[in-house]
């Protein structure tokens, strides 16, 4: 099985990108069970912005592409702005569309404050009826209080990202085997 680990923030430092790496390092332990890619966007600047044209040809497009496509399953990371995902995680999902159908996928969220918890629903919806992914029900949300020091401080956020990589993998399984 193969497991993406996607960070979709741009800001330096980020705290869904701690979260990403949080979940990269469990996965690896569970490398028995999973091969895993880690993508971070800010390591993709020319990615560009999905015109519904020619952005499906872009060399960066097409470097990243296969990450999605070998993926069982989809662990996103993203910062909520504005009581939505990141333009950024939007974006790389239209650059890369088909390559997200019957995936599993998983959300790290990171915001400001405890208002937009909710705010993953409308880019969960649109993955589960545009290209059926199943959702893993669990997600996790945490905000700038529960990191210090370039890490996920808080222990109640920590067991959640290992319950959610547990579930992720467990769903994953399950679908592919389907």
């Amino acid at each position: 099985m193969n497991t993406l680990v996607l960070s979709t923030s741009l800001r330096p430092a980020s705290n869904s990108r701690i979260m990403a790496r949080y979940a990269q390092h469990l996965l690896n332990q569970r490398s028995a069970e999973t091969e895993v890619a880690f993508l971070d966007l800010r390591d993709h600047p020319a990615l560009p912005m999905c015109d519904g044209g020619d952005c499906y040809s872009h060399p960066e497009v097409a470097a990243i592409r296969p990450l999605f496509a070998r993926a069982d399953a989809i662990i996103v990371a993203a910062p909520v702005y504005t009581f939505y995902l990141s333009a950024a995680a939007k974006n790389v999902v239209e650059l890369t569309g088909g390559a997200w159908e019957d995936k599993t996928v998983a959300f790290l969220c990171a915001a400001g404050g405890a208002s937009s918890y909710m705010s993953v629903m409308s880019f969960a919806n649109s993955l589960m009826l545009d290209f059926r992914c199943v959702i893993v029900p669990r997600f996790v949300y945490a905000t700038g209080k529960d990191f210090a020091q370039d890490a996920v401080a808080d222990e109640d956020v920590k067991e959640r990202i290992e319950q959610l990589v547990g579930a992720t993998l467990r769903l994953a399984r399950a679908a592919k085997a389907a």
